[in-house]
């Protein structure tokens, strides 16, 4: 649906360089900390800045080269953009309707329904979290074939955060063919929606792995000095010096599990994942 080949960007201070791919049927996941280019792969996805190296294909042809129908077929939904605050859902609905082919009305009322967005008040009047299912919902409601969602879910609270994800598991199953790029802080968000997960830090993807082998295979070995000396580090991603010994991520927790019974192993979780990958050093 989507494939990165080495795509470049350079701004004074940052660099990107990023290979990935999204396919149809699959969540796909983009984390990494503040200002790794995460937000910068996403423009570069949709061709919102020129590119000093590699490619972006969309939908099997260069991003510079879609088309007007190959547009219709994304939904987007930034953090820090949207529409002006002096609209209402009311005004969004026409504009929508006057944008999109496939513009599905029931599913825009339904939702506006559901979540009681007022049609008549203005943005600037609605709550971070109305706000927030506003932009997804937007996205969602022309039958897209591509969504990318950048921090979709930031800032709400609970209820309004598992409204949002249910929002976007909802559209998946009734669009099995769709292919969703999405990015959060919120780890348990990924560990529970995505189907595989991108790790990006400097520009650079640093780790691809299905979820569920993350969330099965990955662990968290804490040492101490003396232990560390005698462990097989043969399956050891990362290491990382603390005041008690070291702290170790591995993929091949089975292995650590089976052979060091006595030695301290936790299930790796995504921020685990981003804590070592983006702290330790590698083996």
């Amino acid at each position: 649906m989507v494939k990165l080949d080495h795509a470049k960007k350079n701004y004074s201070g940052f660099s990107l360089d990023c290979s990935l791919e999204t396919n149809p049927g699959m969540i796909t996941g983009l984390i990494g900390k503040n200002g790794s280019g995460k937000s910068t792969t996403f423009k570069a996805m949709l061709g919102l800045i020129a590119l000093d190296g590699g490619s972006v294909d969309v939908f099997g042809k260069p991003v510079s080269e879609l088309d007007s129908k190959d547009k219709q077929r994304i939904g987007v939904a930034f953090a820090d953009s949207g529409f002006s605050n002096y609209l209402t859902m009311k005004d969004i609905w026409a504009i929508l309707k006057s944008t999109y082919v496939d513009f599905d009305e029931k599913f825009f009322q339904d939702k506006c329904r559901q979540f009681e967005i007022p049609m008549k008040k203005k943005l600037q009047e609605f709550s971070t979290g109305m706000k927030a299912r506003v932009k997804v919902l937007t996205a969602l409601c022309h039958n897209a074939d591509l969504l990318i969602l950048d921090e979709p879910t930031v800032g709400l609270d609970v209820i309004a955060r598992d409204e949002v994800l249910d929002l976007i598991r909802e559209y998946m199953e009734n669009h099995e063919q769709c292919s969703i790029m999405i990015s959060s802080h919120i780890s348990s968000d990924l560990e529970n929606l995505c189907d595989d997960l991108y790790m990006i830090h400097d520009g650079r993807v640093i780790l691809h792995e299905d979820t569920d082998v993350l969330l099965s295979d990955y662990a968290v070995i804490k040492v101490s000095e003396t232990d560390y000396e005698t462990l097989d580090k043969q399956y050891l991603i990362k290491t990382k010096k603390e005041p008690f010994g070291y702290c170790c991520l591995t993929d091949q927790k089975k292995f650590y599990l089976e052979n060091y019974p006595k030695i301290a192993i936790q299930s790796g979780t995504i921020d685990d994942l981003i804590i070592m990958m983006n702290g330790g050093e590698l083996r």
